[in-house]
Order: C-alpha cells, then sequence, then structure tokens
C-alpha cells in the first residue's frame, strides 16, 4: 500500500509551442491534450493519461511532483502522517487536474510541491489487449516507453531523505556522506529500482533533471544521434553512473529543463542494504567512466 510509482511531473516552458515539438518530435512523447497554457504528454508504453504537463511560464523550472498511489485509502494515511510532520495539506477532488483523480498536495521540506493522487485516466498504450506487437509503428524520435525517475535539489538532504522515509514510504538505496557521515546526497525508491527519486545539494525547490527509461544500452546511441542531428545540447553521454550503475545521456529542452534518457541499473530486494559512496569519490559515484563531473554537476555541488 501507498505510492505505486513515480506519475508524472509538471514542469515550466518559456514557449509551449517550441516545447510542445521537442517532447513529440525529439524526445518523442504522444501529445494527449492541450489547453490555454498546458500540454498533456505520455511516453508510448504508458496506459495513464500523461505523465508529463508542461505549463507555459516567464521561467522554466519544476512546478510538482505527482505520485501515483496504490489505493484510495492511501489518501487519507499519507495526509495524517504528513500533517504529524508539519506539512499544511490540500485535498484535491477528482478533475481537478485534468484526467486525475482525487489527490492530496502539500511542500516537502525541500519546498517540492507533491500531488499524490489515486487513479488516472486511461488512454493505453496504442496496442491491443489480444495478441500485440512489441511496440507500435510509427514512432518518433527518441521514443521511451516509461517515465523513469527524478532527481531535485535541497539544501537539507538529510532533513529531506527523512521525510521521504517516514512519510511516504520511501527506502534508501545509495547515498554520498561525509567523512564525518553527514548524508550530501540520497536515492530512494519505491519500485525496487535504484531510485525513483535522488535528492543532491542547490536550492530548495530546483529541479536537476527528470528522466524516461530506455530499454536497452544499445538504445543510448541512436539517442544521441537524434538529440545531435536536432542540434540539442548535451550535457553529457552516452556514459555510466556509478551509483545506480545506470547508463545515460543528459540533455536539455528548448527552455533549459534538463532531461534524462536512462537504462540499466539492479533489482532492489525488501531486505536490501544500502550502498554509502564518501564523498571523495563523487566523480565516479556520479559519472563512473569520466571520474569526475563535469561543470554542470560541479555547479549544483557547488
Amino acid at each position: 500500500m501507498g505510492i505505486e510509482r513515480l506519475g508524472y511531473v509538471q514542469v515550466r516552458v518559456t514557449d509551449l509551442n517550441v516545447a510542445r515539438a521537442y517532447y513529440t518530435n525529439v524526445l518523442g512523447l504522444r501529445e494527449v491534450e492541450v489547453t490555454a497554457d498546458r500540454a498533456y504528454l505520455k511516453a508510448w508504453d504508458e496506459h495513464d493519461h500523461h505523465s508529463l504537463i508542461l505549463r507555459q511560464a516567464a521561467t522554466s523550472g519544476l512546478d510538482h511532483i505527482g505520485w501515483k498511489l496504490e489505493s484510495a485509502a492511501d489518501l487519507e494515511q499519507i495526509e495524517t502522517r504528513a500533517e504529524r510532520a508539519g506539512a499544511r495539506v490540500e485535498r484535491l477532488p477528482a478533475d481537478a487536474d485534468l484526467a486525475t483523480g482525487p489527490a492530496i498536495r502539500f511542500e516537502t521540506p525541500s519546498n517540492h510541491i507533491v500531488s499524490l493522487y489515486f487513479g488516472m485516466q486511461k488512454v493505453g498504450n496504442g496496442l491491443p489487449k489480444l495478441n500485440p506487437m512489441p511496440r507500435p509503428a510509427g514512432l518518433i524520435g527518441i521514443a521511451p516507453p516509461r517515465l523513469d525517475h527524478l532527481l531535485v535539489t535541497t539544501e537539507h538532504v538529510p532533513e529531506s531523505t527523512r521525510f521521504f522515509e517516514s512519510v511516504l514510504g520511501f527506502r534508501l538505496v545509495e547515498q554520498v556522506v561525509t567523512d564525518d557521515g553527514v548524508q550530501v546526497a540520497a536515492f530512494l525508491e519505491r519500485t525496487r529500482t535504484p531510485h525513483d527519486i535522488a535528492f543532491v545539494p542547490g536550492r530548495d525547490g530546483g529541479l536537476h533533471h527528470f528522466a524516461y527509461w530506455l530499454d536497452n544500452f544499445s538504445d543510448l546511441a541512436p539517442a544521441a544521434d537524434l538529440l545531435r542531428m536536432n542540434k540539442i545540447g548535451i550535457d553529457i553521454g552516452p556514459t555510466r553512473h556509478g551509483i545506480t550503475r545506470g547508463h545515460t545521456i543528459y540533455f536539455f529542452d528548448p527552455a533549459g529543463n534538463r532531461n534524462e534518457v536512462f537504462t540499466g541499473g539492479y533489482y532492489v530486494d525488501s531486505d536490501f542494504e544500502p550502498i554509502s559512496w564518501s564523498a571523495d569519490q563523487l566523480g565516479p559515484a556520479i559519472f563512473y567512466y569520466e571520474g569526475k563531473l563535469n561543470e554542470a554537476f560541479l555547479s549544483v555541488y557547488s
């Protein structure tokens, strides 16, 4: 019971039409619905209405994070825990957010807004339920099958970690710690994967990136080709993480929001013991092949 998985992210973009073109033609998401100031998109193998909301705004960045719940009863249970932890919880009826069931929304200690919802309108993945093909014909762009995780910034990593563990039921999988035992980065899961969300040092409420999943390591090379052919700025990659053991490419949407395509990692058993990296090994922990952080990551950790 509790949070089933990361459901969606809502980000701000400075030109909605340019962002829509990028996310559909380059990243290869399917546009499901458009309103006056928002676009709702999904990856091809997602059945729910959306996993990404783009909102027209003056600045880029993260609005809020949507977590899908397993049961309607989880709303009340998590609301109680959040209020006991000092959060001010707002209840939202079904369809208060487009295509989404009843929800609660509150701000975490890291100043991130989270929405926890039960149920979302189903639109399907384009394949029949009887004798389906492995994937639909005519996919465009990188075409990842699903949303995977996000990494956010906070001035208080240990406090944010404790809140997600005690209130939202996440488990610590990997962390970076200083010589005197201070946690400076944390990777947490709800889906038996290496991470569904991670916290790194930076301003409260910040977004480092959100990531879509690729099924195979071999998918990274054509993804990088597509990015360069479309003159999309690649931050780093293809490369590998030490933390999570995943393979990755980081790049930017036209508004400056960092995206990632990610694959690999490992399975996390119920009795998994967290992995720790020492702060002096932060380089290979983040970018294992290079052994050091690039300029963008250094600015996060400065």
